[in-house]
């Protein structure tokens, strides 16, 4: 018995994401779409205050930052926007080269991106958009668990590959390799975290 033909997936490019409506936000990663859920308050206070830090320390440099909602189009080739297949909305983006910046967001990869993990994107963060940013070339990509509280990073090697990732609790200070002299302090990021841990036990309070 003849099995039925699978009807293959469409792949969306840019061209067919502009054209979606204004108050809907979506994601392309290899022409596959992408609905993205509106994020909780944990989601936007973390990536809200690791920004103020990122933005202030880059007052002074050329590069730039650039907060969610801003469209990263990935090319894989020198292809026209119309046809970029991978179009997708870091919840931060530290962009070097002011040529890769237009009217539209950035074309080309960010050279450093932070994604905060929400329960709806986690896996498509771990996955499909680590194996985007690698591919063109991000050269550090942040995850952070904000429930788990630590940071998985990928940094470029000489292969142009991520290796194994170095993954950090979120307490103390710690730099992104691109600026080692930018210290983010995470318990500005996480107080409530950072108060439970300075907090005496209930031994000591106790005088034990």
């Amino acid at each position: 018995m003849r099995q039925p033909r699978l009807k293959p997936k469409p792949v969306f490019t840019y061209v067919d994401y502009c054209g979606w409506p204004d108050d809907e936000r979506w994601e392309l990663i290899d022409g596959e779409a992408y609905a993205m859920a509106a994020p909780n308050r944990a989601h936007q206070t973390t990536v809200g205050e690791l920004f103020v830090q990122i933005s202030l320390f880059l007052r002074s440099k050329p590069c730039r930052p650039f907060i969610a909602p801003f469209d990263v189009r990935l090319p894989d080739r020198q292809e026209a926007d119309d046809e970029v297949t991978t179009v997708v909305q870091p919840d931060i983006s530290v962009i070097f080269d002011p040529d890769k910046l237009d009217d539209r967001g950035c074309r080309g990869a960010p050279d450093w991106v932070i994604e905060v993990l929400s329960p709806n994107t986690a896996a498509k963060d771990h996955i499909e958009k680590r194996d985007a940013y690698e591919r063109s070339g991000v050269r550090e990509f942040w995850l952070v668990h904000p429930t788990d509280h630590v940071v998985t990073i990928y940094t470029l090697d000489a292969d142009r590959r991520y290796g194994k990732p170095a993954v950090y609790a979120t307490t103390g200070m710690l730099s992104p390799s691109l600026f080692p002299e930018l210290l983010i302090d995470w318990a500005l990021v996480f107080p409530d975290v950072a108060a439970v841990q300075s907090s005496p036990s209930p031994a000591s309070r106790r005088g034990e």
